[in-house]
């Protein structure tokens, strides 16, 4: 399989934007949340004594007056000479600003700089239209500390660089733009660094969705400039074999005359729109003051020497056995996330259960008869809770209780459990996650035969959410006009899925026959109603199959909607929007409302003839088949709102009107597989009578 090279990637999980310290001799990590609601994840932070164990906490962070607060983006964090600590996220919520807070502590409880939301580094400063993203900031041998930001700086002048006010450490002063030609091929991600007697700006460029990112730099005498590029540009990118694809947005950690990386790369097998990343790192070498070698990815451990206070984890490379484990099958991959990725100690390697059902369990062979003192879990979310129980045997098939987390609301990793028994077998049974559609999923299950220190030992706060909602495994609606009659009418249609209810008719939708001698609803500008809630099982990474036969006489670029069952704009964020479609535009067949997501059709089915479309989504890769044939795929992440939405067909919630025929349509609250999908085309051809 591919993964990182080395101990590569550093932390478990999707993490992106990494900003690398060192305070009090203790390594701490901020990062973006991903791969949660378009890198909307809650405000964490890694720790770790060793750079080898880290720990991950949910920091608690005030939200705005004016917006419920979700984007903790590109965090950094300065300790001030008052001894306190200031932290910096961006967000996009009142436009693109930069807001501060300040603790005692490196990990919170965080208070506002600012009670009345004013923030440190504002949308359009220093210039009109200017987003205020991706801060970081550098203290000069002087002890000014200067501010460096911007994203999309390709479209937008340049990145900006300013003074940071030091006795309120909440606004910015003498701020200017840095010329485009002072920092080719920019993207985002600008990072200060001085070495000798040279400033040294480090930043981004490409596209952080794909292969393209990379970390650039230039160097100056001044922390103003004007900067020379730098040789050996770019100094970090996606390597021949991809094992490390589209790296970027990094830190910079200096200990002992050595500089060390620290940068985000995508996961492999690679979800949809390159927004589940991992954090890395690796050496970074100078020649001289003004000059950086190309980093070489897992060419040397970071700190393998150092010392350790963590015993041999006994479950290393211990064999492994599941309930179930899933087998990825796209037409990008073919891959298995196999049992024996939770006991190998990588960080890029997932054991996966074959579905989003539970209970679900893994099985751990130590091998021989040991205490068991303490047990430590990475689950594949740090920032939703888990619900679990452990156990141990002697023989495998015996067992005893060790921990009963069955009604656990707290999130974390690793989750440690600490007991005092002996056995040769551990089991870990995982009974629900926090969110719907999560499967059961573990990056690493680790085994102690004592105790140790737990550096910080911070306990998170229980989520009042959830748990998620089981699917059903039902069809939820099914309506076929072959099955109505003339007299009947499409004011109130009755829904003959599991959900019930009717479909009310808004606009201008008619019984009618085409030139087939195809009985159909025709859809011109309207849409059929259900008149029932979107059922939970829908909500969040939830499984769906949504089948159909449509004709469409002429094919567009955009609009022509099928169904729809998510609410645009509670958030409206990509993937929080979920519909399908039968146009030639992004977002042919699956729409997520920004082309680095949307599913377009590889081959768009004909105009004028009959097809059956089918979509679906298992948790894990999104489908669309045309005439039983797969015809793209792609791995993808959800978190579809269907609070206040309502399930639409032959329309968006915006109007994107179907203009066509539907024979019928059905949804299920999981995925059909292929032999399910050409049985369904068979029996609802409505070519046939009686078929």
């Amino acid at each position: 399989m591919k993964s990182s090279h080395g101990t590569n990637p550093i932390l478990p999980g999707y993490f992106a934007d990494p900003t690398i310290k060192k305070f009090g001799g203790i390594y701490y990590i901020y990062a973006t949340t991903d791969n949660e609601m378009l890198a909307s994840g809650v405000p964490t932070v890694w720790y770790s004594k060793d750079f080898k164990n880290w720990y991950n906490h949910t920091m608690e962070v005030p939200s705005l007056e004016s917006v419920n607060l979700r984007n903790f983006w590109a965090p950094d964090i300065i300790e001030g000479s008052d001894g306190k600590y200031y932290l910096y996220f961006g967000n996009c919520q009142a436009g693109c600003n930069i807001y501060g807070y300040v603790s005692d502590s490196p990990v919170g409880p965080w208070k506002k700089l600012n009670e009345e939301d004013i923030p440190v580094i504002a949308h359009n400063y220093p210039r009109e239209g200017f987003p205020s993203l991706d801060a970081q900031f550098f203290k000069d041998d002087d002890n000014k500390i200067y501010g460096y930001w911007g994203t999309w700086v390709h479209y937008n002048g340049g990145y900006a660089v300013g003074e940071l006010d030091t006795i309120s450490m909440a606004k910015m002063k003498n701020a200017k733009n840095i010329p485009l030609e002072q920092t080719p091929e920019p993207f985002e991600a600008a990072y200060m660094m001085k070495k000798g007697d040279k400033y040294i700006f480090m930043y981004s460029g490409g596209s952080c969705h794909d292969e393209t990112y990379h970390v650039r730099y230039a160097y100056s005498d001044s922390p103003y400039g004007p900067f020379l590029p730098g040789e050996n540009n770019p100094i970090l990118a996606t390597n021949e074999d991809g094992t490390v694809h589209g790296p970027g947005h990094h830190s910079v950690l200096e200990e002992n005359g050595h500089y060390y990386i620290v940068y985000h790369k995508h996961d492999y097998p690679m979800t949809r729109g390159g927004l589940s990343r991992q954090v890395c790192a690796d050496e970074m070498v100078f020649e001289n003051d003004s000059t950086l070698k190309k980093v070489e990815p897992g060419a040397r451990p970071i700190f393998g020497d150092m010392a350790s206070e963590v015993p041999e984890n006994k479950a290393l490379y211990a064999k492994a056995t599941a309930s179930s484990s899933y087998q990825l099958k796209s037409l990008q991959y073919d891959y298995e996330y196999q049992p024996s990725h939770a006991t190998d100690d990588h960080n890029a390697t997932l054991w996966k259960a074959s579905n989003n059902t539970f209970p679900q369990d893994l099985t751990i062979d130590l091998g021989r008869m040991i205490n068991i003192k303490r047990v430590m879990t990475q689950f594949e979310f740090a920032g939703y809770y888990y619900q679990y129980k452990l156990e141990y045997s002697k023989d495998g098939e015996s067992w005893q209780l060790f921990t009963d987390r069955s009604q656990n609301r707290v999130p974390g990793s690793p989750m440690i459990d600490d007991g005092d028994a002996k056995g040769r077998y551990m089991r870990l049974t995982i009974l629900g996650t926090e969110k719907t559609g999560l499967y059961a999923s573990v990056w690493n299950i680790k085994v102690y035969d004592s105790l140790f220190e737990i550096p910080l030992q911070m306990r998170g706060k229980p989520s009042s959410e959830g748990p998620g909602t089981a699917s059903t495994h039902q069809q939820l609606i099914g309506i076929d006009a072959k099955e109505m009659s003339q007299a009947v009418g499409l004011d109130s249609i009755r829904n003959h899925g599991s959900l019930g209810g009717k479909f009310m008719r808004n606009g201008q939708v008619a019984l009618s026959v085409d030139d087939e001698g195809v009985k159909a609803f025709e859809f011109v500008e309207g849409a059929l109603v259900l008149d029932r809630p979107v059922p939970k099982g829908l909500e969040w990474n939830g499984a769906y199959t949504l089948a159909t036969w449509v004709k469409n006489p002429e094919i567009g670029k955009e609009g022509e909607c099928l169904a729809s069952w998510c609410d645009r704009f509670r958030y409206n964020l990509a993937n929080s929007y979920n519909a399908m479609h039968y146009n030639s535009g992004n977002y042919g067949a699956a729409a997520h409302l920004d082309g680095h997501f949307d599913m377009g059709y590889n081959t768009i089915p004909s105009s004028g003839i009959w097809h059956h479309l089918v979509l679906t989504f298992d948790g894990v890769v999104e489908k669309i088949y045309v005439d039983g044939e797969l015809d793209n795929s792609q791995v993808m992440v959800l978190a579809s709102q269907i609070q206040d939405a309502e399930l639409r067909i032959g329309a968006s919630d915006v109007g994107e009107h179907f203009s066509g025929y539907l024979s019928s349509v059905k949804m299920y609250d999981y995925a059909l597989d292929l032999d399910e999908i050409n049985d369904l085309m068979k029996t609802s051809n409505p070519k046939f009578k009686g078929k």
